[in-house]
């Protein structure tokens, strides 16, 4: 990566985490004792914006356009971002609404049980991304998470388009499509210059029916003849195929102790934006963000368990000697 510092806006859902140990995940109508609890500020936001601001030498670099309830969780979110030196300016706050949570119930066996409210994250509407226009106008990358309401979405993606700043879109399904089978995606989110699904992703969007690494080629080529610049399909364990116009190239994945994989996907979008930002090279992009994801995946927790830059390279490191 070059001396130049870029910049850029990562545009996604902002959570709280919520997570309660218990001894038993309680059945309905039963109740339980919780032994621990522990909150943290969550979800593609945050998690992507900090993993970019961690790969960048200067704070305030990093923008987070999201948007959080009228509730004392808005400004432990807020907060926990800027000392990370993630620029809060442009999160939103909808005072009608209760910001978003992932509520966590986890027992002595380690297994969970989930449910997720979507709360100020489905009031992000084009006005907001349109009030935002001047730093995605002065963006290097927008690093968008598809998982917001569509017509937001839509808006993001053309202004960075009408301004150049290059575009990376994880295309997972809108709120309000989620559960459809539809899989029809707006026209726009195929002129993004690299989407980052995962294959099962990947597979939906293209209607396949198989998806596996003998078919990743296959579908990412088909994402690219629909008009994005490359796709890039993650695979876990078995790495990542980038596809583009000039060839079809495998990036294994790097071998590391597996603790927790929660906030693997997050750490690898981050990563990516902040090196591409600087460079427009998407193989040497997408080695960078394999292994700020592998990293990611050695520790509990997201936010937590994202790397540094140092860590990241001193990792790369070991693959080149």
């Amino acid at each position: 990566m070059t001396n130049r510092v870029p910049k850029v806006v990562v545009i996604g859902g902002t959570y709280v985490d919520m997570t309660i140990r218990c001894g038993q995940i309680p059945s309905p109508g039963q109740s339980v004792h919780g032994s621990a609890l522990s909150y943290i500020a969550t979800g593609p936001g945050p998690n992507q914006a900090v993993e970019a601001a961690l790969c960048l030498p200067e704070a305030g670099q990093v923008h987070l356009i999201s948007k959080v309830g009228g509730d004392p969780f808005s400004q432990m979110a807020k907060t926990s971002l800027a000392e990370f030196g993630v620029n809060t300016d442009f999160i939103y706050t909808a005072k009608a609404k209760n910001t978003g949570v992932v509520v966590t119930l986890v027992n002595a066996e380690g297994q969970n049980a989930i449910c997720m409210y979507s709360g100020a994250n489905s009031a992000l509407h084009p006005q907001d991304i349109e009030a935002a226009e001047q730093i995605i106008s002065e963006a290097d990358v927008c690093l968008i998470h598809g998982q917001l309401p569509e017509a937001a979405i839509v808006s993001a993606i053309r202004c960075a388009e009408l301004h150049g700043t290059k575009v990376i879109l994880n295309p997972a399904r809108p709120m309000e499509r989620s559960g459809q089978q539809d899989s029809d995606l707006p026209i726009e989110y195929f002129s993004a210059d690299i989407v980052i699904p995962n294959l099962d992703e990947a597979a939906d969007i293209t209607e396949h029916t198989a998806a596996n690494i003998h078919t990743a080629k296959l579908i990412g080529s088909d994402l690219v003849a629909r008009g994005v610049g490359a796709a890039v399909i993650t695979m876990g364990k078995r790495g990542c195929m980038v596809i583009d116009r000039v060839s079809a190239d495998h990036i294994p994945a790097f071998e590391v102790e597996l603790v927790d994989q929660t906030g693997r996907g997050d750490a690898f979008a981050g990563a990516l934006a902040a090196y591409y930002a600087v460079k427009n090279d998407v193989r040497q992009a997408v080695k960078f963000a394999s292994a700020a994801g592998a990293l990611a995946c050695t520790k509990f927790g997201s936010i937590e368990a994202l790397p540094t830059k140092a860590e990241i390279i001193e990792l790369l490191q070991t693959r080149e000697t």
